[in-house]
């Protein structure tokens, strides 16, 4: 090759970073419009009345968001785990239940594009969600395991060319309002528990029967009541991949780092509230410092130490799919430091929220001024509950056990 054809390729090649990089920029932009001019307005609304995200879905699917995830090769946007994570933090700032919604569906549609390998009818599947921008919901919890997701007490029956199955479901996430499910059950009758599949149910092949009722502290417009969800369809919907697998080379870590970057956003929500009011304060008597403005100054500080650890582990991850690395993403350390970061992101949000509350005083406690943070709070809470921290904390015990490495 000579040099002038070498010139001509890093010519090209930083062309086609620079183009991917405004793509990337475009596409975070959008999500901050549809977050501050439709979530965020919608968000009192939700909460109040414990109803689903609708004006703000329906922006995102408009946008083509539910698709980001899958392969420019499929319909795709091909975006990685880090332009992921960062549209759920920026969500994150304008309404969790919107946040937590798209978080969730990412981990979901990420499940098939990891591991759909060479399999032509999930690969037309991932198509089939591009070209529709589908809402994927999941349903891992389950009467019996309660949250543990690498149990199951129900059963795939397999019937020749199709599948069915039915699960008495602890919560099915915005489950009304999915296109699609992601179940996991076990592979036949005679599994073990832990023998486990993720099977697809796509709309018109599932039912979600003695629904309960959604009436909880935080986390409202979630809408992800307790549900008996049958469901059949054809065998190539049941994954071939062990779901053991599937859930350690993507469905934990990246539910953990999507939950995390809505939880930094929550949390940076709350601290701009901080910043503004003693920002007001501050005009208000030129030349001196508000009491208690050292106390923004550690909540900041606090901030960028969730978002380093967040974004941390969202490139480690991005770059191990990227290499293919999976026996990185199986080891004990990766799992570990994945886990670390579900628990000190789950705390970090309700004490950086705690604190705005405390230094915002009165103006923060109110429910119906510009610096309330009560559902900020509440929704923060839901954090411990989002795969109990006690469940990780006894997982990383077993395996501090015989971990060797840093």
């Amino acid at each position: 090759m000579n040099s002038q054809t070498l010139s001509l390729n890093l010519v090209d090649a930083n062309v086609n970073a620079h183009n991917a990089q405004q793509a990337i920029t475009k596409r975070l932009d959008d999500m901050e419009s549809i977050g501050r001019e439709i979530a965020r307005i919608h968000a009192p609304s939700v909460d109040d009345k414990s109803r689903f995200p609708a004006e703000a879905i329906a922006a995102l699917r408009q946008a083509g968001v539910f698709a980001a995830p899958i392969p420019v090769k499929y319909g795709g946007a091909g975006a990685d785990c880090i332009e992921l994570a960062r549209g759920c933090w920026i969500l994150g700032q304008h309404c969790s239940a919107t946040a937590s919604i798209v978080a969730m569906h990412h981990t979901q549609i990420l499940s098939v594009v990891h591991h759909a390998k060479d399999n032509p009818q999930l690969q037309n599947y991932l198509r089939r969600v591009a070209k529709e921008n589908r809402l994927i919901a999941s349903v891992t919890s389950e009467v019996g395991p309660g949250g543990d997701m690498r149990s199951s007490s129900c059963a795939v029956e397999m019937m020749g060319d199709t599948y069915k199955l039915t699960k008495k479901a602890t919560t099915v996430s915005y489950g009304n309002y999915a296109d699609d499910l992601m179940i996991t059950a076990r592979k036949n009758n005679l599994s073990a528990s832990g023998d486990q599949v993720l099977v697809i149910a796509e709309k018109g092949q599932f039912i979600l029967q003695d629904q309960g009722e959604w009436d909880t502290l935080g986390m409202r417009g979630t809408c992800s009541p307790p549900a008996t969800v049958t469901a059949e369809g054809a065998a190539w919907q049941v994954i071939s991949t062990p779901f053991a697998d599937i859930a350690t080379h993507t469905m934990v870590p990246t539910s953990h780092i999507f939950w995390s970057a809505w939880w930094f956003g929550l949390a940076t929500d709350a601290v701009s509230k901080a910043r503004e009011l003693f920002r007001a304060k501050g005009r208000s008597n030129p030349g001196v410092t508000p009491l208690g403005a050292h106390r923004v100054a550690d909540l900041d500080a606090e901030l960028q130490k969730m978002e380093y650890e967040v974004f941390g582990l969202a490139r480690e991850y991005a770059a191990a799919i990227a290499e293919n690395d999976l026996q990185k993403l199986a080891s004990l350390g990766f799992s570990l430091r994945i886990n670390t970061l579900k628990l000190n992101s789950s705390r970090a949000v309700v004490a950086i929220v705690s604190e705005a509350l405390s230094v915002c005083g009165i103006q923060a406690y109110k429910n119906n001024g510009p610096f309330s943070l009560g559902r900020h709070l509440r929704d923060a809470h839901s954090s411990v509950m989002m795969v109990h921290n006690d469940r990780i904390q006894l997982t990383n015990a077993a395996m501090l056990l015989v971990h060797k490495g840093v």
